[in-house]
């Protein structure tokens, strides 16, 4: 395990939940919305939070020990909800949204690669006026036809390809283990923010883990 490391990166994709955006209370509170519309009962506090990263059917399925159809049924309910008033009840992590801006004016091209539907995370990063940063905005499909995270990096590489990006050295940031395999699938190595909701036991799968903003950036820029 590496606990820190500099090098040039030709990209960067970041993850949303938990890396740019803290959004966990919107998150659990409509995971205890769909538990009860399911008529199960409602998991703790903190048992929700480890829902906040994965992607949902695989979440459903390992933590509530759902079918494939149960979890299908649950991202539904879900999706409904969250898509409603409370998608923006959220806030950007201190310090995150300068190292962007900062990102941006080195014109290292950025991606957004999340769980998240891909139009509820373009909703999120214009209202915090925070999209103009990236390159591409890729998030997991409402059919769920591309909701794996590897799926997602995939994609967010495919467009950052076709708008020229110069892909020899990118890098994934995240805060779960979810980014970083997500991230090998495609030989992009990790880093991992501590700010996050992530467990200790998962950064053993990041190439680093940083603690702060001002960290992550001195890892990005130099």
């Amino acid at each position: 395990m590496i606990s820190t490391l500099t090098r040039t990166w030709s990209a960067i994709i970041f993850d949303l939940d938990g890396t740019i955006t803290d959004s966990a209370p919107a998150i659990t509170n409509a995971l205890a919305r769909t538990f009860a519309v399911l008529g199960r009962p409602v998991p703790a506090d903190a048992k929700l939070l480890a829902y906040v990263g994965p992607p949902l059917l695989a979440a459903f399925r390992e933590y509530a020990g759902m079918t494939p159809e149960e979890a299908a049924e649950a991202v539904a309910v879900y999706r409904a909800d969250d898509q409603g008033k409370h998608l923006l009840d959220t806030a950007i992590f201190p310090g995150v949204a300068g190292l962007l801006e900062r990102i941006h004016a080195a014109k290292i091209p950025m991606a957004v690669a999340t769980s998240k539907t891909q139009h509820n995370a373009i909703a999120v990063l214009e209202h915090f006026d925070l999209a103009q940063y990236f390159t591409a905005i890729v998030g997991s499909t409402d059919t769920e036809t591309r909701s794996s995270k590897a799926d997602v990096v995939a994609e967010a590489l495919e467009r950052l390809a076709a708008a020229g990006a110069d892909l020899s050295k990118p890098v994934m940031v995240g805060d779960r283990r979810y980014d970083a395999e997500g991230a090998a699938a495609h030989g992009v190595p990790a880093i991992l923010v501590e700010w996050g909701y992530g467990s200790p036991s998962e950064a053993a799968e990041a190439t680093a883990t940083v603690y702060s903003a001002d960290t992550l950036g001195k890892m990005l820029l130099g």
